[in-house]
């Protein structure tokens, strides 16, 4: 591997996440031909590179089906147990471009086993939680190791498979991603429905802890030394002015909301499940994000559609969609809601990933490091915002309040891309 350009992790990570996408540029499109000879390497390195993606997701939402039984078990309010969902989001926001930094030099299998590791302590200690408070506070913890996880592990994928190679690589662990956010929701509702909630995270817990002896195991040592950092070129005033024009606010802004509509939709959607007429059961809340797996199949073939269409009109498309999906929950059909949640996640992942092509795009090479930290930031402060700011709706008007809030910020998502993206 010829490492005189090798860049620094988070650099790395940052750049492949938005490279990774099949419209995101056409010099990287060259670099996406995989020939007939290609190969992916031994199947072990893979089925650990998945891992990795399901360890990182596992816990991030996994309480969303349990917020019904916070609110009843700790006579809490809606905003009070949303907490156990944001506090994580705000933990990733907060950490990832600290941990990015720091695990930059050290060696990445290390970084994400021992990451891995970690996140599995403060997800089994969740378990011993006196109150509400408490779990909150574990909640952060977990979200603050997350991004040693994540980051690292994107940045181990460009760096050690052929630069041909990488999409399909990439493939792999997203497909992880999408999985761990899946099962993580699934176990603990159903765990938590027959055995209470502590034993949830105790599963949690343990599969995690799994995952890093999988991972230790399966994922191969570096064929090299991490790279040393390279500062981003250029004085600061100009970088600050590149990072804070017309395009690059509106894609951290597009961001935020992509993230805020995918959380508060599916957080408030298990209150207004549970109750009257639906009266849905933890376990048959747990299910409920089965709706996710669409995304596996309808991501990849919109990502095909976004090179036809363009970025900007594609993210306005997919936020329609979206929005059209959130307004279909309104009627009070279970089938309807399920078809409308299905429109409504398919919808918020092409966005996703039409906003992270789109900043590769925009943002020059040199501050696209600190192009990318700022967009994550503001992704997951967005989420943070989509687990509290509904509740204040939901005091007046219910899930009809929050789903029109939400489909609210859908239409200014649309009018800021078509604004701000060129």
């Amino acid at each position: 591997m010829d490492t005189r350009n090798r860049q620094p992790a988070w650099e790395t990570a940052a750049e492949s996440v938005l490279a990774s996408q099949p419209d995101a540029a056409d010099e990287f499109a060259e670099r996406l031909h995989v020939g007939p000879r290609a190969s992916l390497g031994p199947v072990s390195a893979l089925f650990a590179v998945a891992m990795c993606g399901v360890s990182a997701f596992l816990c991030l939402y996994s309480t969303q089906p349990l917020l019904p039984m916070f609110q009843h078990l700790f006579g809490a309010s809606k905003a009070a147990v949303a907490m156990t969902i944001s506090a994580c989001t705000l933990g990733v926001a907060f950490s990832a471009p600290l941990l990015g930094a720091f695990a930059q030099r050290l060696s990445r299998k290390r970084v994400i086993v021992a990451s891995i590791v970690l996140l599995s302590l403060p997800t089994l200690l969740a378990a011993t939680s006196p109150g509400l408070h408490a779990l909150v506070f574990w909640r952060l913890l977990q979200g603050m190791v997350l991004p040693g996880i994540f980051a690292t592990t994107i940045a181990y994928i460009t760096e050690e498979w052929p630069p041909q190679q990488v999409p399909l690589a990439m493939s792999v662990y997203i497909t992880g991603t999408v999985s761990g956010g899946f099962l993580g929701r699934v176990i603990a509702g159903l765990v938590a429905a027959q055995s209470g909630w502590r034993t949830a995270f105790v599963v949690l817990g343990a599969v995690t802890f799994t995952g890093a002896l999988v991972v230790a195991r399966w994922l191969p040592r570096e064929k090299q030394p991490p790279a040393v950092h390279r500062p981003a070129a250029g004085p600061a005033v100009s970088r600050l002015a590149e990072l804070a024009g017309r395009k690059m606010l509106a894609a951290y802004a597009v961001g935020f909301s992509v993230l805020f509509s995918l959380v508060a939709v599916f957080t408030y959607i298990t209150f207004y499940l549970a109750g009257a007429p639906f009266r849905l059961s933890t376990t048959q809340l747990s299910w409920l994000f089965s709706v996710y797996l669409v995304g596996l199949v309808v991501t990849p073939l919109a990502g095909v559609g976004l090179g036809k269409v363009g970025l900007r009109k594609g993210i306005v498309l997919a936020t329609a969609m979206g929005m059209a999906g959130v307004l279909l929950t309104l009627v009070p059909h279970i089938a309807t809601v399920l078809v409308g949640l299905t429109l409504c996640s398919s919808g918020v992942f092409v966005a996703q990933s039409a906003a992270t092509s789109y900043l590769r795009v925009a943002a020059p090479a040199h501050v696209r490091t600190l192009a990318a930290g700022l967009y994550l930031s503001a992704y997951y402060l967005g989420g943070t915002a989509g687990g509290e700011v509904p509740s204040w709706v939901w005091i007046h008007d219910g899930w009809r309040g929050c789903a029109l809030l939400v489909a609210g910020l859908q239409c200014l998502t649309m009018a800021m891309a078509w604004w701000g993206w060129e």
